[in-house]
This record gives C-alpha cells, structure tokens and sequence, in this order.
C-alpha cells in the first residue's frame, strides 16, 4: 500500500468513524465513506485492549497485505478504516483474508 492510500490525520480518521457507513462481522469492523480525492485511502486500527505492539503490527501488516493483493474490490474516491477485533488473534490468514473480503464485497453490493 503506498503512502498516499493511508488516511493520516485523526480528524479525517474521526470524520470518517462518525459521518461514515459501517459494516461488521466477527472479526473486522469496517466504515467507509466517499472522499474528494481520485484515489482510496485506507485506515488500520488495532485497539490497545486487543494484544501487544508486535501483535498488533503483526496484525496490520496482515490486513496491508490482503488489501494489497485484492485491489479490484474497492472503489475509487473512498476512505476505508478497518478495525480489528480481538477475535482476529487466533486465526489464520486465509480466515481473516475470507472475512475481510467479504466485508469490501458487501460494500460494493450496496451501491
């Protein structure tokens, strides 16, 4: 993911967590709404309560990846924050692949 594609600032993260529309399953929790650029942007979060610093980065660089390898499945001029639930810990790849990709197709479906 390149650095241009992260939302950065924690006004447009809030911004993006009270004003946008919100899908959820066991283990991701996922708000999306449309932005003024011509590209996506995507959040990771990894709450504190969830495990510790290498877990959580373990965790991120997992959903990175998967972002990275199904690109086809977001639009366009929309910001993204994926948070991660604790549930997420014990799973494997191909599990929290499945899931989150579900969540994203589900985005597409709606509109």
């Amino acid at each position: 993911m390149k650095k241009i594609n992260i939302v950065r600032s924690n006004q447009e993260f809030n911004d993006i967590l009270k004003k946008g529309d919100c899908l959820k399953n066991k283990y991701f929790v996922l708000y999306h709404k449309k932005n003024n650029y011509t590209r996506y942007r995507f959040g990771i979060s990894v709450p504190k309560k969830v495990c510790n610093a290498v877990n959580r980065n373990n965790l991120k660089r997992k959903v990175r990846n998967i972002l990275d390898n199904h690109k086809n499945l977001y639009s366009n001029c929309e910001d993204y924050i994926i948070i991660v639930r604790k549930s997420c810990l014990n799973e494997d790849y191909k599990t929290l692949e499945d899931n989150l990709l579900e969540l994203l197709q589900k985005i597409s479906y709606n509109k």
